[in-house]
């Protein structure tokens, strides 16, 4: 059986940096702790071992002490949250993603220049809620029938979530040109998840079982298995080597790997180990795994 790993699958660069970031932060330390408002990345197996290291999660930012070092998570978060921190003297540990940043700046330029704001996205995922918090009076849409139900407006602002699916995105758009006139539209979806979505289409219509590794609370690693599972009916999404039954793979020749830009990479190791183990003598190919991992895997 041969094991083929998608080059991008696993962390994207905005994730790789929050995890740096908040790993730098607890080794400087002298408490040996920080607090994280929510979760960093949408990773239980990652979570816990930043867990392990020394980092608090809370919910509310109520609950972090005075005087103490708190993260802020990937997704970004509202500007009324982070003045609520500096009014609680905490050391502020920006780990926003770039990409995000960039999104909350394109929707307050939108607002300025007098377009109300549609964010295309999941309301209740904190990126979105990152994002509406930057606006006033932010319009929210995650699917096509939500968008239908939208009056006509005479000018609109777009910006999206940036795990959107492209090919909802490209629906979307569709839909609103015929309901406004003046439309100013920003692409925010990250070339990171546009990658990964392409390569799991691609990867999942040439193997027959296709595996996508990733935090099931994870929205980019949600839509790698929508957009697989659509061309190859034997995708599952996991979140370890512990979910797999080995009865998908009767019969199978080639099973395919990607994972969520929140999947760290031993995750993805952890996966092809097992998969490398239990078939006794399976080929790995793929660029998803670093060469000298995939030397340890073939020998061991």
């Amino acid at each position: 059986m041969e094991i083929i790993v998608a080059k991008s699958a696993g962390f994207c660069w905005g994730v790789k940096r929050a995890v740096k970031m908040a790993v730098e932060s607890l080794k400087a330390s002298k408490s040996g702790r920080i607090f994280c408002l929510g979760e960093l990345i949408h990773n239980r197996l990652e979570i816990e071992r930043l867990k392990s290291m020394g980092m608090v999660f809370v919910g509310d930012f109520s609950e972090i002490p005075e005087g103490e070092s708190v993260v802020i998570r990937s997704h970004g978060v509202a500007p009324f949250i982070i003045k609520a921190l500096q009014k609680r003297n905490l050391n502020i540990i920006d780990a926003t993603c770039p990409f995000v940043k960039d999104v909350h700046e394109k929707a307050i330029k939108l607002e300025r220049e007098n377009y109300p704001v549609l964010i295309l996205g999941n309301p209740k995922h904190p990126e979105v809620e990152g994002i509406a918090g930057h606006i006033q009076n932010p319009l929210i849409a995650s699917t096509l029938s939500e968008i239908e139900k939208l009056p006509s407006f005479p000018k609109l602002g777009v910006v999206c979530q940036t795990t959107l699916n492209i090919n909802f995105f490209k629906r979307a758009i569709s839909a609103l040109l015929l309901k406004v006139k003046d439309i100013k539209i920003y692409n925010t979806i990250c070339s990171a998840t546009h990658i990964r979505q392409r390569e799991a289409q691609k990867l999942a219509k040439e193997v027959d079982v296709m595996l996508i590794i990733g935090g099931k609370n994870s929205s980019n690693t949600t839509k790698l298995y929508q957009i697989s599972k659509a061309v190859n009916d034997n995708s599952f999404h996991i979140e370890s080597e512990e979910d797999i039954e080995k009865n998908w793979f009767k019969g199978a020749k080639k099973v395919g790997i990607t994972a969520g830009a929140s999947t760290p990479q031993w995750v993805i190791e952890r996966v092809v180990k097992y998969l490398l183990d239990f078939t006794k003598g399976g080929k790995l190919s793929g660029r998803g795994i670093r060469k000298t991992v995939r030397r340890e895997f073939q020998s061991a």
